[in-house]
């Protein structure tokens, strides 16, 4: 998980280094940093559902050797045409690994120590999408052998290696009770659905919105349509659906699967928005902006580790008190800004960061956890398939609007350090909405959803 989220975001910060070397276009450079997390999202319940078929340790070592082939591939490319390639195959391998790791944790682990796996699974996630701009800074930084952005795809390779030779001793061969059949109509409809929206929402912004991407947009509705009334008559005639659409009439799962977007959806507008006001708007260098958040990440993962006994003492209360903490950050920070205007210093923002980053951590594990407690384990991998594409679909949902509020707050012309501030007050406002939304959201679980697992 830690690999997938780093490389995830860690092109961000070697953005220019592509440029100058491989001399990348513009919309190349948009295929490698979005190319990634548009097959990953695609795939994602695909490799979820083979997880259930083939076994889950056996879809984790293919996906894991798979992935650190194709983070080979990415540090030796030659020209941005291969750069490109690689990293939608290291999407798509990322795909069938990552949801193995829910299904594992879901199948392998009693009850009453399930939380405690979902706190690391929730910490890991935090300490990858920070150190994807940290550490990929601290790369860059250093130079090493004098092979400029290779190393941030490279340092892959041996912790892939040693991955893959102790899954392959370690993780217990399991799969689901029942072994579905592969629904390739499902397969192909559901992931030419998903990357009809997911193109569209990584690329249209930067493009400025030409009319492919609204077409793409609007086929996506009828062709997602589609093949959800395929898996549906196929369930009535007793066949195995990539997405089961009984999971849905389980209030747990369908808000659960909602929260997950809009958290997701808020927490990567934000991440994306501070990025560019640090380096943007402060003139921050890459590595400098990566180490100032480096406390939220701390805070995410220390969050996470205690969502686990709160989550065990309130149950889905955890959620809302995380979604409250987010939202005591966004304030504050909008506090923040209107208070020190132009006269900001870079330390200032770190009180809400870290709240914002705490909160975030009670919310995914917990969320994580009661989205996964009621389902049969012959569902495991599709379930689990279908959470992390509901969090990678709202994560680019949120990058996409709130960088276009952003950008149009800020106008092509800024003059000066103001019109970020303004920009980044707009951010702000937009987050607060949606972490109130979040809230509203939470009281809908069931009282003890995210505190399942602890108590039995």
């Amino acid at each position: 998980m830690f690999m997938a989220m780093f490389d995830y975001f860690v092109v961000n910060v070697a953005a220019p280094s592509f440029q100058h070397d491989l001399h990348t276009s513009d919309a190349g450079l948009e295929l490698v940093v979005g190319g990634y997390g548009f097959a990953y999202a695609a795939g994602l319940i695909t490799g979820g559902r083979l997880g259930d078929l083939l076994g889950y340790k056996r879809m984790f070592v293919y996906g894991m050797a798979a992935f650190t082939a194709a983070s080979l591939a990415c540090g030796v490319a030659t020209s941005s045409a291969l750069l490109i390639t690689a990293r939608l195959v290291q999407g798509a391998t990322a795909a069938a690994m990552v949801p193995q790791l829910l299904a594992l944790i879901n199948v392998i682990y009693p009850l009453h120590e399930r939380p405690r796996a979902m706190a690391w699974f929730g910490a890991t996630i935090g300490t990858g999408s920070v150190a994807g701009q940290v550490l990929g800074g601290v790369l860059l930084e250093a130079n090493l052998f004098h092979w400029t952005w290779r190393p941030i795809f490279l340092v892959n390779v041996p912790i892939g290696a040693v991955a893959v030779v102790l899954a392959l001793r370690w993780l217990p061969d399991t799969r689901g009770a029942q072994r579905p059949r592969f629904d390739p109509v499902g397969a192909v409809g559901i992931a030419a659905g998903i990357g009809l929206a997911l193109a569209p929402l990584i690329l249209g912004r930067a493009e400025g919105w030409p009319l492919w991407t609204w077409i793409s947009l609007i086929a996506s509705v009828p062709v997602l349509i589609a093949a959800l009334r395929w898996e549906s008559r196929l369930a009535r005639a007793g066949g195995s659906p990539m997405v089961d659409l009984v999971l849905f009439k389980e209030r747990t799962f369908s808000v659960g699967l909602a929260l997950s977007g809009l958290m997701l959806a808020m927490f990567g507008g934000f991440m994306l928005a501070m990025t560019l006001f640090l380096q943007g708007g402060m003139h921050m260098s890459p590595v400098r902006a990566g180490l100032l958040f480096g406390p939220l990440g701390l805070a995410f993962a220390g969050s996470s580790m205690l969502a686990r006994r709160v989550s065990g003492r309130y149950g889905a209360r955890v959620i809302a008190i995380g979604a409250s903490m987010s939202a005591t950050g966004l304030v504050l920070l909008g506090a923040v800004l209107a208070w020190r205007g132009t006269d900001l210093a870079s330390w200032q923002l770190l009180p809400s960061m870290m709240l914002v980053g705490a909160g975030n951590g009670f919310v995914l594990p917990s969320l994580v956890g009661s989205v996964l407690a009621g389902i049969r384990s012959k569902n495991a991998g599709a379930a689990s398939g279908m959470l992390v594409t509901a969090q990678q679909f709202g994560g680019a949902t949120g990058v996409t609007v709130l960088g276009t509020v952003f950008f149009s707050a800020l106008g092509s012309h800024p003059s000066g350090f103001g019109d970020f501030v303004t920009a980044m007050r707009w951010v702000d406002a937009v987050d607060v909405i949606v972490i109130a939304a979040i809230l509203g959201l939470a009281f809908l679980l069931p009282k003890q959803a995210a505190g399942m697992a602890a108590k039995r």
